[in-house]
C-alpha cells in the first residue's frame, strides 16, 4: 500500500482466476467489487465484528454510495494485494471505507475506491446511531 493512501491498511491477497476474465481479456470490474466486499468483511472480523454481531445488535453498516476508479487492467494469475481501511465519519451514523488494489510485481495501483457507509437498524432499515461496539471497533481503525 502506498503511504499516501493508508498508514496501516488491512490486506487481502487476491489473484484473478480464468472465470474472472471478461470479453476484453482482463479481470471484470465486478470481480473487484466482490473482492472489496470480501476484504471489508475480513477486516470487520479482524476488528471483532461479524454478521452475527450485526444481527445481535440489530445494526449494520450499509453502503450508501460506492465509487471505484479502475486504473490498470489485471490478468489471470497476477498476484494482487487489496488494502482497505476506515475513515471516521461523524461518529454517529456514518464512516467511509477506502480500498486500494496493488499489483504485487511492481506496486502499481490498479484500482482505488471507497464506500460511504451509514449505520442502519436491521429490523427497520432506517438510519440509527452506531452502537458502542461499533464505535469501539471501527473508529480506532
Amino acid at each position: 500500500m502506498s503511504d499516501r493512501d493508508a498508514f496501516s491498511p488491512f490486506r487481502l491477497a487476491v489473484t484473478p482466476q480464468p472465470a474472472d476474465i471478461d470479453g476484453l481479456n482482463h479481470t471484470n470490474n465486478a470481480v473487484y467489487v466482490q473482492w472489496c466486499e470480501q476484504a471489508a468483511w475480513a477486516h470487520s472480523h479482524q476488528l471483532g465484528l461479524s454478521i452475527d454481531d450485526y444481527r445481535r445488535l440489530d445494526r449494520a453498516m450499509a453502503i450508501r454510495s460506492a465509487a471505484y476508479d479502475y486504473l490498470l487492467p489485471t490478468f489471470t494469475g497476477e498476484a494482487l494485494t487489496l488494502g482497505t481501511w476506515l475513515e471516521a465519519g461523524d461518529g454517529k451514523l456514518g464512516m467511509r471505507r477506502r480500498f486500494q488494489l496493488l499489483r504485487d510485481s511492481d506496486g502499481a495501483p490498479v484500482m482505488r475506491g471507497h464506500w460511504d457507509l451509514v449505520c442502519i437498524e436491521l429490523g427497520s432499515g432506517k438510519p440509527k446511531r452506531m452502537p458502542a461496539e461499533f464505535l469501539a471497533a471501527y473508529l480506532p481503525a
